[in-house]
């Protein structure tokens, strides 16, 4: 009988992650489009807001579109991946990771977005990284769309509100299936999909009006034509690849301030319209009943047709994935707030956090993996872990990161005992694992990765790599959980 009740204790992948915008860099170079990522400018912080770098208005696009100073644009130059391909992942191979999370830039294959051939330049390139990954024997987590858009979509058919996107987007996709179809483990249609909402330039193409705020129907209109082009991506994956499809969501893991039933009920309420509604949708197929009464309140309406129900209800992911980063208070009283993934919360008294206002959390790490796994019963993936940090190369020529040692080794164990609680984990993936420009606030000195690249916020130094003290822990770390299994 005691069978019957053993936990699921199969090995986790332990891997990195990338995205293409933030790692390439050679914006002009193997015939690339500009895309939406190219034109955001890096503009010193002020205080722990980065909206001004993330919601860009046509002003700001038409002006970034005419700099040539590359440098004002860290995404155009990033960690100049482009040109240290086999060095990169002769690192990884070297770090021992089961599995690596790339991204396929959209404007590299497809310069503006609407041909109906691919850029030759563009599938030689990516030949060689997936090439030079299989030979590694790392596996591939592909991430078909991380934030980044050909820029000639967003001003000829307006981005992701446009119902035309969709076609677009699947002849991305498919190009991706009959290139590269053999070699690649797992799939994600799209990256933290529920960016669309907050970060809506980033997440769905949106360019915002002068001193207006963003039409919310329009908002919940393109994520609509997200979640078809997902359920498309997958249906047609299923008939020509072997690969596994999952979802993503941006993960913040709600705590009430109190215990007072009306700071929980908002809690509710926030959890659903940020995070829970996007992998309802794509993992259980419909839209959940708690949208109907968010979209009468707020007057937001567009259009769903019959089709559409029916491409998500039969076309549900395999998977469920997410980033976590830190964790999140809601309060029904004003309080001090703090920064976050994209977002802005409550200050939690009980954490420390970041110098950019995440406060760090590994418990909520095990809290959101039972929270996930519980509400779909599907195999979960932590698509993105990491932390962001000032690291200093000292005079020795190393980075003593011990803080980020401790930030991931922290982590680690409450992974461990979220998958002793019965989670069905199927990997780990550390963000940002060669340092790579930030999403967020567009900084290159907010680093995330074991391997150290010599770049500043301007896009001054030699791009010359280093691996910190953390990349020999993760190294050990692997080797020793490789050796347990």
């Amino acid at each position: 009988m005691k069978d019957n009740f053993k936990i699921n204790m199969k090995p986790i992948l332990w891997g990195a992650a990338t995205s293409a915008s933030q790692y390439e860099g050679a914006f002009d170079k193997g015939n690339k489009g500009l895309d939406t990522q190219d034109l955001r400018a890096y503009i010193e912080r002020t205080d722990n807001s980065t909206t001004s770098t993330r919601l860009l208005t046509k002003k700001m696009v038409e002006k970034a579109k005419k700099d040539s100073n590359n440098k004002r644009y860290p995404f155009r130059n990033a960690s100049n991946g482009y040109f240290h391909l086999e060095e990169d992942i002769s690192y990884l191979k070297e770090l021992g990771i089961d599995i690596y999370r790339m991204s396929i830039s959209w404007a590299r294959l497809y310069p503006r977005g609407d041909e109906e051939t691919p850029n030759e330049e563009g599938i030689k390139y990516y030949n060689k990284v997936i090439s030079a990954l299989k030979k590694a024997g790392i596996k591939i987590f592909l991430t078909i769309n991380h934030y980044a858009i050909p820029i000639y979509l967003v001003e000829e058919y307006g981005g992701w509100k446009n119902r035309k996107m969709i076609d677009f987007y699947l002849n991305f996709v498919k190009t991706i299936f009959e290139n590269w179809g053999d070699s690649i483990d797992y799939y994600l249609p799209f990256n933290e999909i529920n960016a669309g909402y907050f970060s809506p330039y980033n997440g769905i193409g949106l360019i915002k009006q002068d001193n207006k705020d963003y039409d919310k129907s329009l908002i919940f209109q393109s994520l609509h034509h997200q979640f078809v082009a997902s359920a498309k991506a997958i249906e047609l994956g299923h008939k020509m690849v072997k690969g596994k499809f999952g979802c993503m969501i941006a993960c913040f893991c709600y705590y009430p301030y109190s215990c007072n039933p009306l700071d929980n009920m908002k809690l509710v309420k926030e959890e659903n319209i940020n995070q829970w509604f996007y992998s309802d949708v794509l993992a259980r197929g419909y839209y959940p009943s708690y949208m109907f009464s968010f979209f009468e309140q707020e007057g937001i309406d567009f259009e769903i047709t019959k089709e559409d129900e029916r491409l998500l209800k039969e076309n549900t992911s395999d998977f469920v994935s997410f980033s976590y980063y830190q964790s999140s208070v809601i309060s029904l009283k004003e309080k001090e707030k703090t920064a976050g993934n994209l977002v802005v919360t409550t200050k939690n008294p009980y954490l420390d956090a970041t110098e950019w206002g995440w406060q760090i959390d590994p418990v909520g790490l095990r809290i959101s993996l039972n929270k996930i796994y519980s509400r779909y019963q599907k195999p979960v993936f932590i698509s993105e872990n990491g932390l962001g940090h000032r690291d200093v190369l000292e005079k020795d020529g190393k980075i003593h990161d011990t803080y980020r040692i401790d930030y991931l080794k922290k982590h680690f164990e409450q992974i461990d005992k979220a998958k002793k609680d019965g989670v069905d984990i199927i990997g780990y993936m550390m963000w940002g694992v060669i340092d790579i420009v930030s999403a967020g606030s567009c900084e290159m000195e907010k680093r995330y990765g074991v391997i150290y690249v010599d770049c500043d916020n301007y896009g001054n130094g030699t791009y010359k790599r280093i691996k910190k003290d953390s990349f020999f822990w993760y190294k050990n770390f692997i080797e020793g959980k490789k050796e347990d299994s």
